[in-house]
């Protein structure tokens, strides 16, 4: 990822993160944006310098961004965490998905992370269908129940 895009990504993403947050029900929306720019300023406090995170530009063959992928490896040894990954929504559907996550299955076969590790929204069946494909299982699962 290009440090202009980092800029622009980052700030769609605290955002985006805020807003999903509030539509779990995890966070009040008065309160979801602040804690959305602290968790970033807790991950990344250098940016696309913050050790133990790669960002990466999804492309597709003609080498326009469809995406990002967002992985930390700093978690523990031998595992990487996907924190991002989103498509851009008119290039969803069409495997720019997909090939990110075997390309980054790849990758951490070539860094020796044996494991990769996410989080997904309850309600994003769309991302949770992908995750199941491509092998991911679920290793806890939280519910709720609203009154």
């Amino acid at each position: 990822m290009s440090p202009e895009r980092y800029v622009t990504w980052r700030a769609y993403s605290v955002a985006g993160y805020a807003e999903e947050n509030v539509k779990s029900g995890h966070w009040a929306e008065g309160e979801a944006l602040s804690k959305s720019e602290a968790d970033f300023i807790a991950l990344l406090p250098n940016g696309l310098d913050t050790a133990g995170h790669v960002l990466w530009s999804v492309v597709d063959a003609a080498g326009d961004e469809v995406g990002i992928l967002w992985v930390a490896t700093d978690r523990r040894p031998g595992y990487a965490f996907i924190y991002d990954i989103e498509m851009n929504p008119d290039r969803r559907g069409r495997g720019f998905g997909t090939a990110a996550l075997l390309a980054l299955d790849d990758w951490c076969r070539a860094n020796g992370i044996a494991s990769i590790g996410l989080h997904v929204f309850g309600h994003n069946q769309g991302a949770w269908q992908l995750y199941k494909r491509m092998g991911y299982v679920e290793t806890s699962v939280q519910m709720e129940k609203r009154l």
